[in-house]
């Protein structure tokens, strides 16, 4: 072990003429999951199951992680199937198919009959025969595993890919069948099952269907089971997290959109409707201190001076040196009459920026108007 096996060119089940196969390469090194279609292999199929024990290097050398227990298996079994879980994750393939080899025949002699252990010991040997390119053994494999827990993801997915690897495209077409009648949910079942269909349509043309193995029907206690099965914090969260994404990026859609409709609309001189496209924008960001600045020119041609000082207001909250905001809000004071409060909002607009040419006429407005008030409240008194 440990060299990658050339594997044989090879045919579909059956006649037919011959197909380039799906996975064009052809031995697989060490520490490489196999490339399908250029993308790399679904990670269920690719990673020893109950794979849960700590490395060394994890627990600063100590190997207690060893006798972790093992399902049924008996302490110096579990403690093969542990290294050969390991050895597999640290991509030494050869010596973990040695473990799992060793296990498998301790069990036999010392008479075990647990299935299940048995089949993940099985289903792992096979993920390393698979990681070596013997796709024929780890068919063999699989195979035993299957009978020894029948309708196993795992074996199942592995065996597939090997009938791949062959060139045995119905055989993998009915494995991969049988993946999605257990759990729909499987991607690379998918992908393989639309890549494998091609190829079969290729070599036995339109009723290429007919020369198919039989698929088998899944019992619906094993589907059942999966369906029951709790989704985890982590998918949860995950698919959470997309959900959010999702809306996220729909409402910044939502938003542009908005948010360009109402600025073509002032420029045309749509005010009031501009108001409403506005309006929206900030129920999908309320703290848009363009928006509030832009409403709030709506508002000032509408005469509405307060709610233009009010949304002025709110944007110098979100950004304090904003002069647009400073300005207009001068504006909605000259509107209201409070001259004095309209010209200390410009200097601070010609404070930020002194070539603003519209503040300082406004300013000399502001002026004289407000000393104009100042005369007319002393004529009065």
């Amino acid at each position: 072990m440990g060299n990658a096996q050339q594997r044989p060119p090879g045919r579909g089940d059956g006649g037919g003429q011959r197909t380039q196969p799906c996975n064009p390469g052809q031995g697989r090194g060490r520490g490489k999951s196999p490339i399908i279609n250029g993308t790399q292999g679904n990670n269920r199929t690719h990673t020893a199951d109950e794979s849960t024990v700590s490395s060394p290097a994890d627990t600063g050398g100590d190997s207690s992680y060893l006798d972790a227990p093992a399902g049924a298996l008996p302490p110096p079994l579990a403690r093969l199937k542990n290294e050969g879980n390991r050895l597999f994750k640290n991509g030494q393939f050869g010596d973990a198919l040695e473990k799992y080899s060793q296990a498998i025949a301790g069990c036999e002699d010392a008479g075990i009959d647990s299935p299940e252990d048995l089949c993940i010991l099985h289903s792992n040997r096979a993920a390393c025969y698979l990681k070596d390119g013997n796709s024929t053994d780890c068919i063999t494999d699989c195979t035993r595993a299957l009978e020894l827990q029948p309708f196993s993801l795992k074996p199942l997915l592995r065996r597939a890919l090997a009938h791949e690897y062959m060139e045995r495209y119905r055989k993998a077409y009915v494995d991969y069948k049988t993946v999605l009648q257990i759990d729909v949910s499987v991607q690379a079942a998918h992908d393989s099952i639309n890549r494998i269909t091609k190829v079969l349509i290729e070599q036995d043309g339109p009723r290429w269907r007919e020369q198919l193995p039989e698929i088998p029907l899944v019992p619906l206690s094993a589907q059942q089971h999966r369906r029951e099965e709790p989704p985890s914090e982590e998918m949860l969260q995950a698919r959470a997290d997309r959900k959010a994404e999702g809306e996220a990026r729909k409402a910044e859609v939502r938003f542009s959109s908005l948010k360009k409709e109402g600025n073509e609309m002032v420029r045309q001189g749509r005010f009031q409707d501009a108001l409403g496209k506005y309006n929206e924008c900030l129920q999908i960001k309320p703290n848009e201190c363009a928006v509030y600045t832009n409403r709030a020119l709506c508002y000032l041609r509408g005469g509405r001076f307060q709610e233009a000082k009010q949304d002025c207001d709110s944007a110098l909250e979100i950004e304090p040196a904003n002069k647009k905001a400073f300005y207009r809000r001068a504006l909605a004071f000259k509107g209201l009459k409070d001259y004095l409060s309209a010209s200390t909002d410009l200097q601070e607009v010609l404070q930020l920026d002194p070539n603003v040419q519209e503040a300082e006429q406004e300013l000399e407005e502001m002026t004289l108007l407000l000393r104009q008030s100042l005369m007319s409240n002393a004529t009065q008194g």
